[in-house]
């Protein structure tokens, strides 16, 4: 048996499993007054009575229903109540902008948008009404002039469970919105939960929670990622979870010191905040037995820090490749010794690893013929797989321009090994011709320490710009020369604080925002036909 139901979710796990102890680092918002402390019988009845509001909010089955607000798993907890009335729930981030909002919220047309103030009362400073584009609108918090709040709701009785059929629009997510605003994406209970989900939640050897394990997440709780995680880390049953809703170092490290992970899942950029936090015998890592990263690229220095930070004998780093459309396409395991030498011209990082087999198919191809490359040689990179999702909403030909034959198109350039592992290159649209602008990158992680993000900008015009966070500031210019003595030519780096980095809601950098703002105007190489 496995999960499949969201709706009932914590109902079968309440009474099928053994019990899970969950602790957050501060209260959900939805139900603030309930602490930081759940067992699973107790997430049954909140979802239960979560579908009530939605429902006293004027959802009904086929509805979607938009959900946008802050980072918490309380994202999680409001699809499995939009999913036991027969809804289908939109998870929206609140690092989008209201235009992209807007424009979102207008491809959805919601019959319910649930949103906390901030997030309307940001819109309307900037002149966007996010209310005009649902029928009604849920306000988790504070005032709401067009309709009700949460605490109006409370109460309601909870409505009979409605389900639905396996390959039905289960869920709406959306991509990353790295290049311009997201795509949003459909699942099926079929694509998310029985081929994603479903695979996880086998006993799998190194991968699985074991009953005794301290499971933590930190990621994007808007994702998909959130919603098929925790089906299938509830669903093993590991003695105790920990939910880490804000990245910070100040607010994440006391619940982590207070519960330390044996299992742990975080965006590649809170591992690069985490750093510090690795500093010491009790570090909060002190029992991780295997770390896990997925959403973006993760550089050889942070994985080194975090390996060298747990006491386990032989630690594993789980490295991830896929797509919000496909889920997880490729896995790697790094070990310390995989690690342990600085980077070379070509990191041990950008190797993804090689496709599950039976489950995933991977295809490099030509990117203006899209005939099959032999290995070795490098082109966009398609992908086959049962857990791709149904389409985009508003969008459907542009979906139909990614898909031919059953082969997704992922936009990403790369290289099959003669062994079958894929080597990452770029994404098409920031791609330089013989230059992997993600190489770059590990390489000025590697022997710039005091370097905490670094991006490279692509430029038909000129040298590629190198952006930097660095912990002081400023960089110093010997040292950088001597970073780049032997590589292709670079632009004098820009120097910006952590929190000038535009992000998405994964975490991830915009970079066509910072194209925007140093290079306006520049032609690229990439066309950003498959973005």
């Amino acid at each position: 048996m496995k999960p499949l139901d969201l709706g009932t979710l914590f109902e079968v796990l309440a009474e099928k499993r053994p019990p899970t102890a969950v602790r957050l680092s501060r209260p959900l918002d939805i139900a603030p007054a309930l602490g930081t402390e759940f067992g699973t019988g107790q997430l049954a009845e909140l979802v239960a009575e979560a579908s009530g509001w939605l429902a006293a909010a004027g959802a009904r089955a086929g509805d979607r229903i938009a959900v946008v607000k802050r980072n918490h798993w309380d994202y999680v907890l409001l699809t499995c109540a939009a999913a036991r009335i027969g809804a289908v729930p939109a998870l929206i981030s609140d690092r989008l902008g209201p235009d992209s909002l807007r424009q979102l919220l207008g491809r959805l047309e919601p019959a319910l948008l649930v949103a906390d103030e901030r997030v309307l009362g940001t819109a309307r400073a900037a002149g966007v009404d996010l209310t005009g584009a649902a029928a009604r609108t849920l306000c988790l918090d504070g005032a709401n002039p067009v309709g009700p709040t949460l605490d109006d709701v409370r109460g309601h009785r909870v409505p009979p469970v409605r389900p639905r059929h396996d390959d039905e629009p289960l869920l709406v997510i959306h991509t990353s919105g790295t290049t311009g605003v997201p795509k949003l994406v459909v699942h099926s209970t079929t694509t998310l939960i029985r081929r994603l989900a479903g695979f996880e939640a086998h006993r799998w050897p190194v991968l699985a929670g074991r009953r005794r394990d301290t499971v933590g997440s930190a990621i994007a709780f808007s994702h998909g990622r959130a919603v098929a995680w925790t089906a299938s880390a509830f669903w093993l049953a590991p003695r105790k979870v920990v939910i880490v809703a804000d990245a910070a170092p100040e607010a994440a490290a006391p619940v982590l010191r207070a519960h330390p992970p044996t299992m742990l899942e975080a965006l590649p950029s809170t591992y690069a905040r985490w750093h510090p936090l690795c500093a010491g015998a009790d570090n909060p890592f002190r029992d991780v037995r295997l770390f896990i990263s997925t959403f973006d690229a993760v550089h050889p220095p942070t994985i080194r820090t975090f390996l060298g930070a747990t006491r386990r004998r032989t630690p594993i780093w789980m490295q991830g490749w896929g797509q919000t459309e496909t889920g997880p396409l490729t896995f790697r395991f790094l070990t310390r010794r995989a690690v342990a030498g600085p980077a070379d011209r070509h990191p041990t990082t950008r190797d993804l690893g090689r496709p599950l087999p039976g489950w995933v198919g991977l295809r490099v191809v030509h990117p203006e013929t899209m005939r099959p490359l032999p290995r070795g040689q490098s082109g966009l990179v398609l992908a086959r797989t049962k857990a791709r999702c149904l389409g985009y909403v508003g969008e459907q030909d542009r979906w139909h321009a990614k898909v031919q034959d059953g082969w997704f198109n992922t936009g990403d350039i790369g290289v099959r090994s003669r062994g079958g592992s894929l080597l990452l290159l770029d994404r098409e649209v920031d791609m330089i011709p013989g230059i992997s602008c993600v190489e770059l990158e590990d390489l000025l992680h590697d022997r710039l320490p005091e370097v905490e993000e670094a991006v490279v900008l692509a430029t038909a015009d000129g040298h590629p710009l190198p952006v930097l966070v660095t912990r002081t500031g400023g960089l110093d210019p010997q040292r950088w020369r001597h970073a780049v003595h032997d590589l292709p030519p670079l632009a004098e780096p820009v120097t910006v604080a952590w929190d000038a980095l535009p992000r998405t809601g994964t975490g991830k950098v915009r970079r066509h925002e910072l194209r925007e703002r140093f290079l306006q105007g520049a032609a690229a190489f990439g066309t950003g036909q498959w973005t």
